[in-house]
C-alpha cells in the first residue's frame, strides 16, 4: 500500500437538518442523503507526490442512508494539479490505497457503485472554522456557503460541536447552517441546512486522532 497522508480543512454540507441524522446513527432527514464537501490541503503527500495546497470537491447523493448504497459520487480536483497529483487526489477520494474501511473516502466511494469521472477545475475555497464561515466555488459549477447557526430569540450566533472520539471523518466538527447550489452531475439545492467545520488528518491506515 502506498504510503499517503494529509492535513487540512474542511467544509461540508449536506440536505439533513443541522442535527444531521447520520452522525447519531440515525435515517436521513428527508429520506435520502445528498452533500458535498470541500477540502484544502495544508500539508500531505501520496508516496514521493506533495499534495500541499491543492483543494478538491466531492459531490455525492444516496436514496437512503449511506450504509444502504446504491449512491452516486463524483470528484472534482484542483485543476492546478499535475499530472501525478491528480492521479494521486483520484485514488484517495475513491478510497484507493486504503485500509478496508478506514476513513470516510473509502466508506463513500464503496457505497456508490456510479462513479462519474473526475472534473478538473479552478476550485476557490474561504473556511474559518472557529467562526464556522466558508465560502467555496467552482466557477459555472459549483457555489457553496457556511455562517454560524443564528439564535431564533435574538439572531446571536450559536455554538454547537460534534465529537467523534473514534471518527473516521473527524475528530470535532463546528455545526453551522450552509447553502449549496451545483450544476454539476449530481445536482445539488440546498438551503441552510447541515453545515460541517473542521480540520482533518488522514492517511491510508485512518484518521490519525493522536492530537
Amino acid at each position: 500500500m502506498i504510503d499517503w497522508r494529509v492535513e487540512g480543512i474542511k467544509f461540508g454540507n449536506c440536505n439533513c437538518d443541522y442535527a444531521c441524522p447520520c452522525q447519531f446513527e440515525s435515517r436521513p432527514t428527508h429520506g435520502d442523503c445528498n452533500g458535498v464537501e470541500i477540502i484544502r490541503i495544508d500539508r500531505g503527500h501520496f508516496g514521493e507526490v506533495r499534495l500541499d495546497g491543492l483543494h478538491s470537491v466531492v459531490q455525492y447523493h444516496w436514496p437512503g442512508p449511506v450504509y444502504e448504497g446504491k449512491g452516486e459520487m463524483q470528484a472534482i480536483i484542483d485543476r492546478r494539479a499535475t499530472p501525478e497529483q491528480r492521479r494521486a487526489m483520484v485514488a484517495i477520494l475513491h478510497g484507493e490505497e486504503t485500509r478496508d474501511a478506514a476513513t470516510h473516502w473509502w466508506v463513500f466511494h464503496a457505497m456508490s457503485p456510479t462513479r462519474h469521472p473526475p472534473l478538473f477545475e479552478t476550485i476557490e475555497l474561504e473556511v474559518d472554522v472557529a467562526a464556522r464561515t466558508a465560502h467555496a466555488r467552482v466557477p459555472g459549477l459549483l457555489e457553496s456557503r457556511g455562517r454560524p447557526i443564528l439564535s431564533p430569540v435574538d439572531g446571536s450566533p450559536h455554538r454547537i460541536r460534534i465529537d467523534l472520539p473514534h471518527g473516521i471523518e473527524f475528530a470535532i466538527a463546528e455545526i453551522g447552517s450552509a447553502s449549496t447550489t451545483a450544476s454539476t452531475t449530481i445536482g445539488q439545492a440546498f438551503t441552510d441546512t447541515y453545515g460541517q467545520f473542521n480540520t482533518f488528518r488522514i492517511t491510508g491506515n485512518g484518521f490519525d486522532h493522536g492530537g
